[in-house]
Order: C-alpha cells, then structure tokens, then sequence
C-alpha cells in the first residue's frame, strides 16, 4: 500500500447538478436532463421526488408528475464548464486533467505548499468556482477515485488523510467500484462493503475474477487501480499536423482531430498499449499555445476526441482566447499526446453489444461519422417497451449506451407477444379497416370490434394501407389494449394493437388511435 509519505495527492473539484446548471434550469423546480430516453441528471427538487440518474423517463415522470425534461446539450456543457477550467487554471493550479464536464482533477501536493496545506488550497478552488456564481465541492485524496468520493461526501471540502484511502473506502457499499457483475457477485457472496472485498487475498481474486476483479481490488485496497506505466516513450506516440495555412474554420480543425485520433490509436495499439488521458495541444498562428487533458479510459472513440476539441474551442472562440489581435488569425498546429500509458490488457468492442468489434469495422465507422456527422452510423440497443419500436433504441457508433440501456423484462402489461414483426416503419402510416358493408370498423370500450357510431358488432372485411391496394381480410387477432402514462391527463394514452392477415398473402400490425387506424409494423 502507498505510504504517506511518498503517495501522490490528488485533488478533484466537482460542480453538482452541472448538466443542470449548463441548460440554464436554474429555478428551483423539479428538472431531468434528459438523453436517449434516460436522466442523466437532476435537480435536488426532482431528487426529493424519487427522481434518478440512469433513470428512465416513464419511471422519473410518474414519480414526478410536475418534473420539467430538458435534452441534454453536452457542446454547452463543455463550453460553460471549459470557463471553470480556465479560472482555475489561471488563478490556483497550471495543470489540470477534465475529466467530464463538472468535474476536474489536479496534482495537489505542489499547489497544497503554495498556498499553505491541502485544506487552503481546496478551499481556493472550492472559493474561485464560487465566484463564476457556481456551487462547487473540493476533495484531497491519494487517488482521483477517492478524492472524487471525498469531494461528494461533504458539503464542501473533504480530506482524506495521506496514505489513508482503503480507510475512507472502507465503509462504503461495493456498488461504488463502478462493477456491476462484480458486485452483484461479491454481495451474493456475503461481502457488502468496500473494507470486506478489500480483506480478500489478491492471489485468490487473480484467480477467481480476472483483470477486472484485480484492478477493483487494487482500488479497495488504496493502491493505483492501473498497473505501473509501460517503459514506452510518450513522444513516440504523439500525433501532430501542421496548417500550412492557419485555419480559421472550426470544422476543418475538428475533422483533422479525428483523423489524428486515429492515427493516435493505431501507434498505441501496435506497441500493445493503452493511455489513461489525452492532451490536445493547439497552437495558434501568433505563436500562443492552448492545452486541454482529457480522460480517456483504454479507447476513447475518434469522434469523441474531436468533439471535446472542438467543445474546446469553442469556448475559447467565443471568451475571444482565441483572437489574434494585431497578429495573424487563425491555428497553426494540432497535436494530440498520450499520458498515462499502460499496457493493453484487452477490451470489448462496442459495436453489436456482444462480440469483439474488429478495429477495422471501428475505424470504418468513425471514419463515416467525422464524414456524415455522429448519428451516421448506429447499432441497435434493445430495450424495455411494448410496441415493436418502443423496445429498440439506436446508438451511435462509439458511444456508451446508459445503464438503463439493456433489455428490460418489464412488467409492461400490453407488450406485444410473439411473433415479431420482420420490419417495423419509422413512422406509421395510415389505415383504413372497413367491414363488409364499407363503414369503418372501431374498437368498442370493451376490446370489441364494432361498427362506427352503430356500436354494433361486426366483423373486418377490408384493409387498406397507405400507398397499396386494398386486400380482403382472412384472419386476426387481437385487439390487445394498451393504457399509456395514465397518470399524466394531458400525455396518457389508450390505444389497441391488432394482427390482421389480408388475401394478398401479407400480415400487418395495426394500431387504432383516437378511432384511426394506423400500421406499425409488417409481417412479410
């Protein structure tokens, strides 16, 4: 274990609620940030209500009826929080390391002696955020994992002694690694807190859980949850690309970040190595030269480099950091730098969700995104709903779905049974079920198929599509109904789904809504 007197102190500045605060909801109202169907954050409001991170929309809504939604917007994000790391930067610590929008981390012990201890200087960051009119928390710790922890514990600052991190872990509950299988595991195992896994030998955790089993315990123990760095000279991988011309346009310097990240990947991974954060260095045409860390966690996608470059960026354009005065506009060169190398020890593609991804279908794909835009290329996420396209959910290629991503068995009273349909449209297209006489077949208030305005039984003898010809009716089933947010009168919904096989050998999925009559999906 580190000792304290040779560990290496970190300290962490964490910004609560900042995905709030950077959408601008700020009134003391009940508000989700809300991405891809999920709370990514909340405000302490919507918390009190029962309101979760990775939370879905449905559950966070009904447990909050008056909860306000707002999409999340990571570029304001980044723009906003990139004048935190700057006011830091310049007033209390050189050099710091973004590890997402409101939270960031720096080497404590030469700034602790500058201003007097480790208590003063977490005071001053805590005290130079606070004069950007934003609340923020401070913690010092032996590792950025636990100063993080520290910094959330308390209402302001927090430090953990030196050489004392499996102490402050101790307590806590397992889920805190950041494991799931790993602490479902170790909870069925009788080892609820962080102090128990730590108690366990470490030849007997190699064995038993792996890589990832070793690098948590490593974590609970107090120790660097990466293995020492790999003898490999950083400047060897380091990826640079000179304007000839100084480019103005923000765009072109994006694109070329994504062909650098590229790049960046291909040396590590044929020297067999991974980095734990990237610095992306701009220089600028009057000679100023600009430098930004970002955590990079093994692989962070191409596209996701140059979009915090060009967060940036962007944020420096408009603060007019980036004006050039009397001098030539413009930047002049951009390198990418890899910090914290560590041996590869394999990961798992991201790409079908379940096998390896080959590198060359990644590069392809990231290629195609810095191309077409981010959203060009997708995968299919299967997720908890009971329509045919409520229960699929597409994500762009390279990035992380959120925890409330995976299949969700339900209850969902109305899910659609088996079979399922071969192809489902994006947006439904219009219908018209009639019966033998021509009039409009509706569905009755107790799931019976009736005439229109006669409320009379009768039995479906014609269906026609949008943009095909009509074809007799020889089968269905159903109707099933669905009741949708029926604890939100203006949202709520009741609706009832229907398989109908027509004469010209096709099956259709139908849907009446409202008394219309639309079709979802297609059997083949």
């Amino acid at each position: 274990m580190t000792g304290a007197a040779d560990s290496v102190r970190v300290a962490v500045v964490w910004v609560p609620d900042f995905p709030v605060l950077a959408c601008g909801a700020q009134d003391g109202g009940p508000v989700a940030v809300a991405h891809r169907g999920a709370v990514v954050a909340c405000s302490a409001s919507a918390r009190a209500a029962g309101v979760r991170r990775h939370m879905r929309l449905r559950t966070a809504q009904a447990r909050c009826p008056g909860l306000r939604v707002v999409e999340r917007d990571l570029a304001a994000e980044v723009r906003l929080f990139e004048q935190v790391v700057h006011r830091v930067e310049a007033e209390v610590v050189p050099r710091l390391e973004v590890i997402r929008p409101g939270l960031l981390a720096a080497p404590a012990r030469g700034a602790a002696r500058y201003w007097g201890g480790e208590r003063q200087l977490s005071v001053r960051l805590v005290g130079t955020v606070a004069e950007l009119g934003l609340p923020a928390r401070a913690g010092i710790a032996d590792s950025t994992f636990v100063a993080a922890l520290a910094a959330r514990r308390g209402d302001g600052v927090v430090v953990a002694p030196a050489g004392g991190d499996a102490a402050f872990l101790s307590p806590y509950p397992v889920g805190v690694l950041g494991v799931p299988r790993l602490s479902e595991l170790l909870r069925q195992l009788g080892m609820r807190t962080v102090g128990d896994f730590a108690r366990l030998p470490a030849g007997r955790v190699a064995e038993r859980l792996g890589t990832e089993g070793i690098g948590a315990h490593r974590v609970a123990r107090g120790e660097a949850a990466r293995p020492v760095s790999a003898t490999t000279a950083v400047q060897h991988h380091t990826v640079r690309r000179l304007f000839e011309v100084a480019e103005e346009q923000l765009e072109a310097v994006v694109f070329v970040a994504v062909a650098l990240a590229d790049e960046l990947h291909e040396r590590l991974a044929a020297a067999g190595v991974v980095c734990g954060r990237v610095e992306a260095a701009v220089e600028t045409a009057d000679g100023r030269i600009l430098t930004r860390i970002f955590r990079h966690e093994g692989r962070l996608p191409s596209r996701a480099v140059a979009e915090r470059v060009r967060g940036v960026l962007a944020a420096r354009s408009e603060t007019g950091l980036l004006d050039a005065g009397d001098g030539e506009p413009g930047i002049r060169r951009l390198s990418l730098c890899p910090d914290g190398i560590v041996p590869d020890s394999g990961s798992q593609g991201a790409f079908d969700g379940e096998r390896d991804t080959p590198v060359e279908v990644e590069r392809a794909a990231a290629r195609v995104q810095a191309v077409l835009g981010h959203r060009a290329v997708t995968r299919i996420v299967e997720v908890g709903g009971r329509g045919p396209g409520d229960r699929i959910r597409l994500v762009p290629v390279g990035d992380v779905p959120d925890d409330g991503a995976g299949t969700e068995g339900g209850p969902w009273p109305g899910l659609l049974p088996a079979p399922h349909p071969a192809a489902v449209y994006p947006v439904r297209r219009p219908a018209r079920l009639t019966g033998a006489d021509g009039a409009s077949v509706g569905v009755a208030g107790r799931l019976e198929l009736s005439a229109e305005r006669a409320f009379l039984s009768v039995e479906p003898a014609l269906l026609s599509v949008d943009g095909r010809r009509p074809a007799g009716v020889n089968g269905w089933a159903g109707p099933w109904p669905v009741l949708e947010r029926w604890w939100a009168r203006a949202d709520g919904r009741r609706v009832a789904r229907m398989q109908v096989t027509t004469d010209d050998g096709h099956a259709w999925l139908l849907l009446v809504d409202r008394s219309r009559w639309w079709v979802e999906a297609h059997y083949g």
